[in-house]
């Protein structure tokens, strides 16, 4: 009974992403870095794409459509209303995780960001993506529910 419990918890969703932006002056580039739980990934898969065989772990062609679909979903501005032109860095499998990366060149001045994401909450009311901001002075924290389109962040 025990390991029957334990296994249903292990396949329960989290509905929940944490990204990370950070801002790194050694490279001159806002590097971004999304983490999504392996199961929500291959479930969101299954709903949006209508695939009957989802293994991200094994399919690459799963994985890639799973991060095309994360990028479509997340953008960068100004405070001032400039996009923030990403590049896809990749993505890999780890562990109990998938991971996005992408990044940009960081500005000569920028004040603060507008962000977007939402990813999975055209599938889930429910899902929380949590973005923190690093590498510009204490770390900032955005919480982006299915009701948020863009929050903003302002540096010191």
């Amino acid at each position: 009974m025990a390991c029957l419990l334990v296994g249903s918890l292990a396949a329960h969703q989290l509905k929940s992403a944490v990204t990370t932006i950070l801002f790194n002056d050694r490279t001159g580039n806002i590097e971004v870095m999304h983490r999504f739980n392996l199961h929500d990934a291959e479930h969101a898969v299954g709903e949006l794409f209508n695939k009957d065989q989802v293994d991200i772990h094994t399919d690459e062609a799963t994985r890639a459509l799973f991060a095309a679909y994360v990028l479509e979903r997340f953008s960068l501005k100004t405070s001032l209303g400039d996009e923030l032109p990403l590049t896809s860095v990749g993505y890999q499998v780890d562990g109990r995780d998938f991971w996005v990366y992408q990044e940009t060149t960081i500005p000569a001045a920028i004040e603060g960001l507008e962000v977007h994401h939402n990813a999975l909450q055209e599938l889930w009311s429910e899902q929380q993506n949590l973005v923190n901001i690093e590498g510009k002075g204490e770390i900032k924290s955005l919480q982006f529910n299915a009701n948020d389109d863009g929050l903003t962040v302002q540096f010191d």
